[in-house]
């Protein structure tokens, strides 16, 4: 989609490959992994977004390798209802997507996207099935003003967001949104306050943080803390 902040060229690319779902299965499997975070460009070209895409690689992974932890972090769809609900029913543990920024900014971070429609898709996804959590992320540094970043883990709560990551947006090139401020690490740790006092269940903080930040060790986190047992289904 061009964002102004990312440094993936915008394009048309191949069809999904249909072997994808496999691959993953296998790697997850041979390397033993214990948490696995499945994302992908946005496929705005596909029927479906690419939804079923995500779910076939949830499915897969889930077969080969049924104690590892599934993470994915999701395009908005384009607010698909049916493609929200295919990945929620392959059933990851985790429903990330990424509000990036704040709504005065959104428009102008993400031109292509809409704030509400990327707020639906956590809320929709917590109702479909209030047993996965929901995580999103936003970059700092943009121009955005505190009370606004206040406001946007408000929004994230009453979607009942339960996972927050918060970082230092970093200009990837000459070519990209200049950085507007390099925000604190004390204000970095306040807004992760601020936010565990909202009782997100998790809020990770700071400069150099970013979408799957530690995404093994928080979910663990999580788990061992609510008592859960590790993902078998």
């Amino acid at each position: 989609r061009n964002c102004p902040f990312c440094a993936v060229g915008k394009g048309k690319p191949s069809p999904p490959d249909p072997f994808e779902p496999d691959h993953l299965a296998k790697a997850a499997s041979e390397l033993g992994l214990n948490h696995v975070v499945i994302t992908s460009v946005d496929r705005d070209d596909l029927v479906d977004d690419g939804a079923s895409h995500f779910a076939a690689c949830i499915r897969a992974i889930r077969e080969r390798s049924p104690s590892t932890s599934i993470e994915v972090l999701i395009p908005d769809f384009i607010g698909a209802p049916h493609a929200i609900e295919t990945v929620v029913k392959a059933r990851p543990d985790i429903i990330n997507h990424n509000m990036e920024s704040v709504p005065r900014l959104h428009w102008k971070i993400k031109p292509k996207s809409n704030y509400e429609v990327s707020l639906n898709l956590l809320k929709r996804s917590k109702e479909l099935d209030p047993n996965i959590y929901t995580k999103s992320g936003i970059m700092v540094g943009l121009g955005e003003r505190a009370e606004e970043v206040l406001d946007l883990m408000r929004d994230l709560r009453n979607v009942k967001c339960d996972i927050l990551t918060m970082g230092q947006y970093l200009r990837p090139s000459q070519r990209h949104m200049p950085v507007a401020e390099y925000v604190t690490p004390e204000k970095f740790d306040e807004y992760r306050d601020v936010g565990e006092s909202m009782e997100f269940l998790f809020v990770a903080s700071g400069p150099f943080v970013r979408s799957s930040y530690n995404a093994a060790e928080l979910y663990e986190s999580i788990r061992h803390t609510k008592g859960i047992s590790p993902p078998t289904n």
